[in-house]
């Protein structure tokens, strides 16, 4: 068994399943799971403004136990110095874009209530604010930021690097 570090944070592209993991490592772990979009946006995909997200953020990573889901470019200042663990999820993007658009469309079916109960729609799913489009917007820029990651740390944390679910459910096993 790897013993886990105490803060960890979850980084992938959109729709690689970072809240996924994240609260699998939690149940794991018995590390409470915190999810960013909860903490960023608000009933009616209103976002929260800037300066209360980082204050939420701060709040969470001055905890001594978490596990996060996201580190938003706008807040990863306050993140990544108090992590002990970065799990980056580097997953090819048709692996990832296939989750995500089959998960977008589900919930759109279902009307399934996400992030303060918030639902996804058809009419969001082909918008400009689209969750698909925000995929192809930021794909490049997570992936090498992940890889860069690996390759020299950001911060005194632990970085691990995903490249597949399957390797994912082995690291997974090792906690």
């Amino acid at each position: 068994m790897t013993p886990v570090p105490e803060r960890v944070v979850v980084y992938g592209v959109t729709g690689s399943g970072k809240s996924t993991l994240a609260a699998r490592i939690a149940e794991r772990t018995g590390l409470p799971y915190v999810s960013a979009d909860d903490l960023t946006w608000q009933p009616g995909w209103v976002e929260v403004p800037t300066e209360e997200q980082r204050r939420r953020i701060a709040e969470v990573c001055a905890g001594e136990r978490w596990v996060l889901d996201a580190a938003y470019s706008r807040w990863r200042d306050v993140v990544l110095p108090r992590a002990q663990l970065i799990v980056g999820l580097d997953y090819p993007r048709r692996l990832s874009l296939s989750r995500l658009v089959r998960r977008t469309l589900l919930r759109s079916l279902t009307r399934e209530r996400i992030c303060n109960g918030n639902v996804e729609s058809f009419r969001q799913m082909f918008s400009r604010d689209s969750i698909i489009r925000w995929h192809f917007t930021s794909f490049a820029k997570k992936r090498a930021t992940i890889r860069a990651w690996a390759a020299e740390p950001p911060c005194a944390a632990v970085v691990v690097r995903l490249t597949s679910p399957r390797e994912a459910r082995r690291w997974l096993g090792t906690l």
